[in-house]
């Protein structure tokens, strides 16, 4: 082949116009406003995670409280049943005679100090397991901690203030395991509103 068969190639187009090269567009480009919807769907998302978060927190703290009062109010059958036996107790002290104590028979004097003692360990035992005994005496009558079971007629103290106890309440947790049963008082000044009466009442055991 000769210098003269050697002829350089045709870069024009075949119209003559020079060849304008396009930009490459990358296939995955974001369409315009598609940044938008990402960030939109973004929000949407973690905003149902949070709530998801709370709803997760609030059952777990739902859950908590029903494990914790199960095991504070589970025993609330069997604490109603060990009542009575405190109450069994005070009513062996109550019977005895105040002259029969004044006598101090070594006796009797042992026998009291045993059933008193038996009486505080089993209130002792009790409070352990949430169950506290109140004595409301003096106190305002509140109705959510009392059962009235008498009036007294008795002008010396506020009307409707708790002259007798004629059996002691209990509270188990913040609940009213047993309410008191007591005799209020009648034709005095009206009793001024009580505070709080579980937690004064809570106080005396």
């Amino acid at each position: 082949m000769t210098d003269q068969d050697r002829q350089p190639e045709d870069t024009t187009a075949p119209t003559g116009e020079p060849v304008v090269s396009k930009p490459y567009i990358m296939p995955d480009d974001p369409e315009p406003g598609s940044v938008e919807t990402l960030q939109k769907e973004a929000a949407e998302a973690r905003d149902r995670m949070l709530r998801t978060l709370a709803e997760m927190e609030n059952l777990r703290k739902r859950t908590t409280k029903e494990v914790a009062d199960a095991r504070l109010y589970g025993i609330t059958g069997f604490a109603r049943d060990v009542l009575d036996i405190a109450d069994n107790l005070q009513r062996a002290l109550d019977a005895v005679p105040a002259e029969a104590r004044a006598a101090a028979d070594p006796g009797l004097t042992s026998l009291i100090e045993g059933v008193e003692l038996t009486e505080r360990s089993l209130l002792n035992a009790l409070e352990k397991h949430g169950v506290k005994k109140f004595d409301p005496q003096g106190q305002k009558f509140d109705p959510n901690f009392q059962q009235a079971m008498f009036e007294v007629p008795d002008a010396s103290v506020p009307s409707g203030t708790v002259v007798q106890v004629v059996q002691a309440g209990y509270t188990i947790g913040e609940r009213v395991l047993r309410p008191a049963l007591v005799g209020v008082a009648k034709g005095g000044a009206k009793a001024a509103p009580a505070a709080n009466n579980n937690e004064s009442s809570g106080a005396a055991n």
